[in-house]
């Protein structure tokens, strides 16, 4: 490389840092804003999200960079320098184009409306009123319609919610992502019609059993523990705190894990801070080599889900799990546990049975709840369907596809905080997360035999170290697609996800 490169190569990789280090504060700021802002510090939040986003824009756009990106792709060294190096120069070519045709105006608009909608959504969803939620969720629509105008013409795409999809799982537009879920929905129709004609029904009211919330967050504590997330320690690199909604926000040394505590439904706790903790071991395993580089973060959403949704599904719902914790539960909690056997609470953990909430969904089943609000999201961005029609829509697709009647919109459109977040886009990541999941256990129990042994006894470090080596530690270097090739061998596929959940809900069930 030469010393002109190697200078500018390196001013990128400065640039690409402050862009880095200022969203780490805006991932901070947005978990305030939902674990600790009082609530009338929403319109000053508004101020400083826009003032941060327009900020960031800025760094990305500004022309010079621009000049530094093309220099270093037109200069004669650049074919030979490493393939990292190269993918960090496109990754911040991408992120330069995208942003630069959205104008500064829009960028601070939807950052302000996004704070406030957020606001306005807990508000709507206590009082289970979504006329007081449609006229924010109005404008968001079409704040975001237009971004994603913009975005189809910079990116290629054949419409405008293409667009959005790419920005969560590269490649994966809507053409792709409809094959892909009806061949799941297909599958799962099939297995959820198996479990309905067996005889057998768990016993679930251990799950209902109050259980106070001091010892849910022993429960809850314990859980973070067994997955290596650090929140005691003198050099822990994470927290725990309480949301409406839970998530994660974080980067490498600094990960902020949310839950929802429920006295009459202990699991939401458990399986969430299984869920959220894998996503904070995520960020905590991005490759150190490459950090504050493009390179150095997350291969996309539904790559970072499958890894949250490993450890809250394939490790937390497991036989071999559920085995090792229900004796500590039993001395943590005390009473409902005492007495209750692991086969039965085995039974109880994996019931199929489908619900109106996401959040309470089992494995078969919750994937249902991704396609209709994919098909939603496809449908609104198409024209589709009006903001006045989103709740009779939504509440005809759970009657069709699930088979439950929802009561009201806090539990039905308002349940989940991502339209009021303007993470138009995200929600596919979840069901696609799954499918790779179903891809990486197959190869887990190839290279690494004895894993479940390990989980009975209480060791998660075979898991944890399999999925951190061949997943978190190469960061953004491939796209997923390429990503699932490289470490399963093959393209992606829905069959072998359909392949784990009938041999485990098999054992269940008995079929």
């Amino acid at each position: 490389m030469s010393a002109n490169l190697k200078k500018s190569y390196g001013e990128l990789l400065a640039r690409c840092k402050d862009v880095y280090v200022l969203q780490s504060a805006m991932g901070i700021i947005y978990w305030d804003m939902q674990t600790k802002m009082p609530p009338a510090g929403v319109a000053l939040r508004g101020q400083q999200t826009s003032l941060l986003q327009v900020t960031q824009y800025k760094m990305v756009t500004d022309s010079a960079y621009g000049k530094l990106i093309d220099g270093i792709m037109t200069d004669p060294g650049y074919a030979k320098m490493s393939y990292p190096e190269q993918r960090n120069v496109k990754l911040a070519k991408k992120v330069y184009d995208e942003n630069v045709k959205i104008p500064e105006s829009l960028v601070a608009e939807l950052a302000k409306q996004r704070a406030t909608a957020i606001n306005t959504w807990k508000k709507a969803k206590a009082a289970k009123d979504y006329k007081l939620f449609k006229p924010e969720l109005e404008k968001n629509i079409e704040l975001m319609k237009k971004r994603a105008d913009i975005l189809m013409k910079v990116k290629g795409t054949k419409t405008p919610y293409d667009s959005l999809l790419d920005s969560y799982e590269p490649g994966m537009y809507t053409r792709e992502t409809t094959e892909l879920f009806d061949d799941l929905k297909e599958g799962l129709v099939v297995l959820l019609a198996k479990v309905k004609k067996t005889s057998f029904t768990p016993d679930s009211s251990i799950l209902t059993a109050p259980v106070p919330v001091e010892k849910q967050w022993k429960m809850a504590e314990m859980a973070l523990d067994f997955i290596g997330v650090d929140i005691k320690s003198p050099n822990a690199w994470a927290r725990l705190d309480t949301t409406e909604h839970p998530f994660t926000s974080g980067y490498y040394d600094d990960v902020r894990v949310t839950t929802r505590f429920t006295e009459n439904w202990w699991p939401r706790s458990l399986f969430t801070v299984l869920h959220e903790g894998g996503h904070a071991v995520y960020d905590r395993n991005y490759p150190k080599d490459y950090k504050f580089q493009p390179i150095g973060d997350r291969c996309s959403h539904g790559i970072h889900e499958s890894q949250s949704k490993f450890l809250e599904n394939m490790v937390g719902r497991s036989p071999e799990f559920l085995a090792y914790v229900l004796p500590i539960l039993k001395k943590m909690v005390g009473k409902p546990f005492r007495g209750m056997k692991t086969r039965d609470f085995v039974a109880a953990v994996n019931r199929v049975q489908p619900t109106a909430l996401r959040g309470q969904a089992d494995e078969i089943t919750y994937s249902l709840h991704i396609i209709i609000r994919f098909e939603m999201e496809r449908d609104i961005f198409a024209g589709k369907i009006d903001v006045d029609d989103l709740p009779t829509v939504w509440n005809k697709k759970y009657k069709e596809y699930l088979g439950v009647v929802v009561k009201d919109d806090s539990e039905g459109v308002m349940q989940d905080t991502h339209w009021a977040g303007n993470s138009f886009g995200y929600f596919p990541s979840y069901a696609i997360g799954n499918v790779y999941d179903g891809m990486f256990v197959k190869n887990l129990r190839r290279d690494v035999p004895d894993y479940r042994k390990a989980l009975r006894s209480g060791d998660s470090k075979p898991v944890i170290k399999w999925l951190s080596e061949n997943v978190q530690r190469k960061g953004n270097l491939l796209n997923p697609p390429e990503l699932m090739k490289e470490v399963c061998g093959t393209k992606v596929t829905v069959k072998p996800y359909l392949s784990y959940l009938e041999k485990k809900f098999g054992k269940v069930y008995g079929f």
